[in-house]
C-alpha cells in the first residue's frame, strides 16, 4: 500500500507501568490504523517510577500478540519533544486518546484543542475505556504495587514484573 493511503495513529503516554486499560485502547486503537505507533513519553517532570527503557520494553513485550490480534503493524517508540512533532515524524495523522471518566475529558478537550491550532492536518480520536478497565490507572497500580499488593488483575506480567521489581530494590 502506498505510504500516503495507509492509515496511521499515534497512541501516546507515560505509560508507568502500562495497565490493561492502555493495552484494550491500544488494541481497539490498532484495529483502526494500518500501522499504529505507542508513544512513550519521557516525562522527566513525572518523575516516573520506571526509566523510559523500561516502560519501551514492557510494551515491546506485549507488540507480538496485539499484531496476531489485529494484524495491524504496530511499533513502540520513546519521544522527548512536543506532542505533534513527534506525530508528524511518524508521518500519522491520527492522535489516539482514551477517556476513562469525565474527568479525564476536561483535561483531554484542551490537549485537543492546543493540538489542533499546533498541527490542523492531524486528528484526535478519543477511545471510551471499557467497563473493565474505566478504573484502572497507573498511579493505582503503583500505590498498590508500593504496598505490597497483587497488581496482576490490572497489568500485563511483563510490567508487573517491572513494577514489583523496583519496589524490591
Amino acid at each position: 500500500m502506498p505510504e500516503a493511503a495507509r492509515r496511521v495513529g499515534f497512541y501516546p503516554g507515560t505509560f508507568d507501568p502500562v495497565t490493561f486499560g492502555h493495552m484494550d485502547i491500544i488494541e481497539r486503537a490498532a484495529r483502526l490504523v494500518d500501522r499504529l505507533v505507542i508513544g512513550v513519553a519521557k516525562n522527566a517532570g513525572k518523575n516516573p517510577l520506571l526509566s523510559v527503557d523500561e516502560r519501551v520494553a514492557a510494551l515491546r513485550d506485549e507488540v507480538p500478540g496485539l499484531v496476531a490480534r489485529t494484524g495491524a503493524e504496530i511499533e513502540v517508540v520513546a519521544f522527548d519533544e512536543l506532542l505533534v512533532e513527534a506525530v508528524r515524524r511518524q508521518k500519522a495523522t491520527l492522535i489516539f486518546r482514551g477517556l476513562r471518566l469525565l474527568v479525564d475529558f476536561d483535561y483531554e478537550a484542551q490537549m485537543q484543542g492546543a493540538n489542533r491550532k499546533l498541527a490542523p492536518e492531524i486528528e484526535t480520536v478519543f477511545l471510551m475505556a471499557t467497563e473493565r478497565t474505566q478504573f484502572i490507572s497507573s498511579h493505582m497500580v503503583r500505590e498498590i504495587a508500593a504496598y505490597g499488593g497483587n497488581i496482576s488483575e490490572f497489568a500485563p506480567d511483563g510490567a508487573c514484573r517491572r513494577v514489583v521489581a523496583r519496589f524490591a530494590r
